[in-house]
């Protein structure tokens, strides 16, 4: 039984608060303003959570709000989340993983897809993930940041980009009334002096000697790095290929946007020692898997650490990815080629809409000129430094 009753919370007039029992408390204010409050208390932290004013909620139903609320954090709930909840606003736990379902779809990354909710679980769900995204400021997001700022730069980096795309969604949706000012937010965090780590790779006046120790065994991880060499690709652009991007008879290979990161199909033009390899592994297809690079597991393309291997194997400090470098270090320094050709070469996104246009024609045909060299190049044929005009 309470120790207040409905009459006397009514003829209350004097400014305090009185306490009812079991937490819950009549606030009278100078004004003579009542309200609810329940006082609870969970592993150490008490939080005082308002239930409403007198004038709305009377004594009976303020007991009764106190008791769920009493329930709820014995459970473990947060009332007061559970109350935004209700009221229609997404707490950012909630908000994340509906951001998370809709752009997750345009992924091709499956790294980044689950790098993506997991740094958020890390980094801002234990401060701000039970709160409501309307109740998020610029002070909360830049202190969980300053936290990893300098000792985890990288992924501080990408979860301000994360809690920036889902502020901005809330805000779309009518749950925020303005976006956060990141700007505020960037400029208030320490400057890292820390460089950018690039991909390590080889020096391309070495890559002749390499290819010959490259090519004294022939492994299936191996052929997917000399095929990846030749032809300036990405890892996972190689060690997925399946046989029905292949044109040999006409020297192609056709990536489908689907594979590529820049989301366009792109046309690589195979140079007559690539075409060879390429034919050799046509010799070694078994089963039904139509894949260049079969993996172990049956219907699995190589793993992405098999190719690191095979430097690792080799001593050699480079990474797969490391060798687009070196492609683009040759074309630069040791040829005339353009350099939006080698730009083109890479699949890289080229401002100037008629270069972009390479996938056909001539500029396709100046890009087999390009790999041809490449390839004379790799295989030691003529000088280590080449100055080789372009076709008109």
């Amino acid at each position: 039984m309470g120790k207040l009753t409905a009459a006397g919370v009514g003829a209350q007039k004097t400014p305090g608060r009185y306490g009812d029992g079991d937490g819950l408390f009549l606030l009278v204010g100078p004004s003579g303003a009542k309200s609810w409050m329940c006082r609870v208390q969970k592993a150490g932290r008490r939080r005082d959570i308002g239930l409403g004013s007198f004038k709305k909620v009377p004594l009976a139903e303020a007991r009764k709000r106190a008791e769920q609320i009493r329930i709820q954090v014995e459970a473990g709930i947060d009332p007061v989340a559970e109350r935004r909840r209700a009221a229609g606003i997404p707490t950012f736990r909630v908000a994340a993983a509906i951001v998370y379902a809709e752009q997750s779809k345009a992924w091709k990354n499956r790294k980044h897809q689950g790098q993506w909710l997991t740094s958020l679980e890390t980094h801002a769900f234990p401060t701000i993930g039970d709160m409501a995204v309307n109740a998020i400021d610029t002070g909360m997001v830049r202190d969980l940041l300053a936290d990893i700022w300098l000792s985890k730069n990288e992924t501080a980096r990408r979860v301000r980009q994360r809690i920036n795309a889902i502020m901005d969604w809330a805000c779309a949706k009518g749950y925020r009334e303005a976006a956060l000012p990141m700007a505020v937010v960037n400029r208030s965090l320490p400057k890292n002096a820390a460089r950018v780590k690039h991909h390590a790779a080889l020096a391309y006046a070495d890559l002749p000697d390499f290819m010959k120790a490259l090519r004294q065994r022939e492994t299936m991880g191996r052929l997917a790095l000399e095929a990846l060499i030749l032809t300036a690709t990405r890892s996972g652009e190689v060690r997925a290929a399946t046989w029905a991007e292949f044109d040999l008879d006409a020297g192609l290979w056709t990536i489908p946007a689907e594979r590529m990161k820049a989301g366009r199909e792109h046309v690589v033009p195979l140079s007559p020692t690539a075409l060879a390899l390429f034919l050799k592994m046509k010799r070694f297809k078994v089963g039904s898997s139509d894949l260049v690079f079969p993996g172990q597991a049956k219907g699995k393309p190589l793993s992405d650490m098999t190719l690191a291997k095979v430097l690792r194997d080799m001593d050699l400090i480079a990474t797969p990815h490391g060798f687009r470098s070196t492609f683009r270090d040759w074309v630069a320094e040791a040829t005339q080629f353009q350099s939006d050709l080698a730009e083109a070469a890479l699949a890289h996104v080229i401002a100037d809409k008629t270069v972009a246009a390479y996938q056909r024609g001539t500029m396709l045909e100046k890009r087999r000129t390009l790999m041809n060299a490449w390839t004379d190049f790799a295989d030691g044929r003529g000088a280590k430094v080449v100055r080789l005009a372009v076709p008109a």
